[in-house]
């Protein structure tokens, strides 16, 4: 964590919890109510700054659905994070049927007609 961020966390922020990431979240020390704003809430993001990292619990909070954060019913159809692999080789591949085959569609397919290329 920057030193910035250290001071900023210090003047102005409240610790507000943790999630089962490592995930710390603030809220802003001033009280906004006399304009009518809500005070400001953030993350610091525990390794990867990825926000698909944020449970919902914490989620809801941070977008000022819930004053609290919500404490978290597990249900049988949720899944645990999967991290983003999008451009990485553990990326998801689909599969395409062409004349009855399965192709991954990380080989090679002969194209049927030829793209157009500009003059030059």
């Amino acid at each position: 964590m920057s030193f910035t961020i250290r001071l900023l966390i210090w003047f102005k922020g409240n610790f507000v919890g943790c999630d089962s990431y490592g995930n710390s979240y603030y809220e802003e020390k001033r009280n906004r109510s006399s304009n009518g704003s809500k005070p400001r809430r953030w993350v610091i993001y525990q390794g990867n700054h990825e926000a698909s990292k944020v449970p919902l619990e914490w989620h809801a909070w941070l977008h000022y659905r819930a004053d609290q954060p919500l404490q978290g019913q597990v249900y049988a159809w949720q899944k645990p994070y999967q991290p983003n692999f999008t451009g990485t080789p553990k990326a998801y591949k689909p599969e395409t049927i062409k004349n009855g085959k399965v192709i991954k569609l990380t080989t090679k397919v002969k194209r049927s007609y030829e793209p157009w290329k500009p003059n030059g």
